[in-house]
């Protein structure tokens, strides 16, 4: 099973641009995952945290729930789709979360057993250092057979 840290490791080796940006992995288990950045060097001209950013510290939540959720020997995560709101100024350390129900990881699981994907639907909340939200998202993910 993969941990926080191993999971935040991986991202230097699979996703540069993340770890460059400073996404770290706070919680990853069946379900449910947490993730940061910092204020610190994604900053833009008006000096709030650059969109791209906020996108990308939701939008991992994905990948790392697929992971700690299912076989990875198994199956791969991608993305299809992912829709973002910004409803606030982003300043500080910011938080993203996500989960889904132990329903939605059984269907996803008998349906990727038997078709070699199953597509599913995450909703993110990115929060700032005071927990307001600055963001939410909802993706399309999918999760894939290894060889399909």
């Amino acid at each position: 099973m993969s941990t926080p840290e191993t999971m935040t490791a991986a991202i230097e080796r699979t996703i540069p641009v993340a770890h460059r940006m400073g996404v770290r992995i706070l919680e990853a288990g069946p379900g449910h995952a947490v993730a940061s950045v910092p204020v610190e060097g994604n900053g833009n001209h008006f000096g709030v945290i650059y969109a791209g950013v906020q996108f990308t510290v939701a939008e991992i939540l994905g990948g790392v729930i697929a992971l700690s959720t299912f076989d990875a020997a198994k199956y791969f995560p991608l993305v299809k789709n992912i829709d973002i709101s910004f409803v606030g100024m982003a300043r500080s350390e910011l938080r993203a979360e996500a989960r889904l129900d132990e329903a939605t990881i059984a269907r996803i699981e008998a349906e990727a057993a038997e078709r070699g994907k199953a597509d599913f639907e995450l909703e993110a909340v990115v929060t700032d250092a005071e927990g307001k939200t600055v963001a939410t998202t909802r993706g399309l993910y999918q999760l894939r057979a290894h060889g399909k």
